[in-house]
């Protein structure tokens, strides 16, 4: 069937239970899907190679080496390749890596109380280190991170993270880094903001038009973790100590820097997708208080073409219910059971996949289901960690404060919904539903 033929069978209802009925609803789907990818795949493609080219241009008028990632962090597999692909030997942190043996040696080293041989001598190297950045890292005391603790951090927390693992992560040499982006809103009659095909007979003039440009600006900001640490683990049990600075610190990371880049207000802290100025907000059904066929149906069909492959659903947790008992039609069989056989819950919707987290909207709240591709935004990594340790505020309880800061910051890459070339409802990678 055609693209138009198909979109006619999704509108129609009774079309959709006969599928189901007929076990044929995820062939259709899968149809669908490719249908809407093949007509825009040519747009997808240039959209991919121009930013490529721009975004290299600018790195080469500011004199930059580094090279971007601009692929998704998920397309990584093992905690070694991400860890390795995490870090960078230019970061200030690599500094320290010379300084130190391995992670419980440092830990040991910034401890108030170390008297360990060399520690003082160990303290001020890496308090060198620290300094020798000042122009570019503010002073918020205390002692650098190994690059390579930072990194292996950073790589833990991709596995429990939403959005990190996900989003394209830009390093950013300084506090303050532009990012080009292409302006475009409308495919009415050009794309990407200006750019128009003309047919042109032989020998005929050619029609000038060129794309439209503008910017998106990471600004670090700063993330404050704290933990009371009672001093027998710097004295007694240094290993133990390294691996619960290696295990939950970077899971405390994870969530909260997902929790910005999920709902964040850009106020002091990254800018989060529910946000964002190019999000879409489906109305919900208005026949009852939960989630219907109808609703995700509707999202799907406002993502942008291009990111069906990689967009994912984003649910709060207590949605759930909602979501295993889904029916294309009332009295219908639930759309994950085949044949009246369970297959197993809704891990994926339309065939894509469904993270549940605690991070969204509550259900009935606008939000509390989120059709996203993280592909479209941007995460600006600082590359820097500090830890400083005191024990002033626990003094009388024989425990050392540990605070570390990170700073980062993420916002959305596209600043406007796209009205696509046949004028029908807008487009976005970023699709929500709205309130009960």
């Amino acid at each position: 069937m055609s693209l138009d033929e198909l979109e006619a069978t999704l509108k129609d209802q009774s079309k959709i239970v006969e599928l189901v009925n007929n076990g044929k609803l995820g062939q259709f789907l899968k149809d669908y899907a490719d249908a809407k990818a093949d007509a825009h795949n040519d747009v997808a493609t240039q959209v991919k190679e121009e930013t490529q080219r721009v975004l290299a241009q600018w790195l080469k008028d500011h004199g930059s080496t580094q090279r971007l990632n601009l692929t998704p962090d998920s397309a990584v597999g093992s905690l070694a390749a991400k860890r390795s692909k995490i870090y960078n030997a230019n970061a200030p942190g690599a500094g320290v890596d010379k300084l130190v043996k391995n992670h419980g040696e440092f830990l040991q080293a910034i401890w108030h109380k170390s008297q360990g041989a060399g520690a003082g001598e160990l303290q001020d190297k890496i308090h060198a280190v620290r300094n020798a950045f000042g122009s570019t890292v503010p002073s918020d005391g205390g002692f650098l991170i190994p690059e390579t603790l930072r990194s292996e951090l950073l790589a833990v927390a991709l596995e429990s993270s939403i959005v990190r693992s996900r989003a394209r992560v830009i390093p950013m040499d300084s506090l303050r880094v532009p990012i080009p982006t292409i302006d475009d809103t409308s495919h009415a009659s050009s794309v990407y903001g200006g750019m128009v095909g003309y047919w042109t007979e032989e020998a005929g003039a050619l029609t000038d038009s060129s794309a439209k440009f503008g910017r998106v600006v990471l600004d670090a900001k700063k993330l404050t973790g704290y933990s009371e640490v009672p001093n027998e683990l710097f004295q007694d049990a240094i290993g133990s100590f390294s691996a619960l600075i290696e295990e939950l610190w970077p899971e405390a990371i994870s969530f909260f820097e997902d929790v910005a880049f999920l709902t964040g207000s850009g106020v002091g802290e990254p800018l989060g997708v529910r946000n964002a100025a190019a999000k879409i907000t489906v109305t919900a059904t208005a026949s009852g208080n939960d989630i219907e066929f109808a609703d995700v149906a509707s999202m799907y069909s406002r993502m942008l073409p291009a990111s069906l492959g990689r967009a994912v659903w984003i649910a709060s947790i207590d949605t759930f219910v909602d979501l295993a008992r889904l029916e294309v039609s009332t009295g219908s069989p639930a759309v994950w059971l085949n044949n009246g056989l369970a297959e197993g819950p809704p891990m994926t919707l339309l065939g894509r996949p469904v993270i549940f987290t605690e991070k969204m909207p509550a259900k009935g709240s606008a939000g509390q289901l989120s059709f996203v591709d993280f592909g479209y935004y941007l995460v600006g990594d600082r590359q820097v960690m500090q830890i400083e340790t005191s024990p002033h505020y626990k003094f009388k309880n024989d425990q050392t404060a540990v605070r570390i800061i990170e700073r980062v910051d993420g916002r959305p890459w596209l600043n406007s919904a796209i009205t696509p070339a046949n004028g029908g409802a807008t487009l976005s990678p970023f699709v929500e539903l709205g309130a009960d």
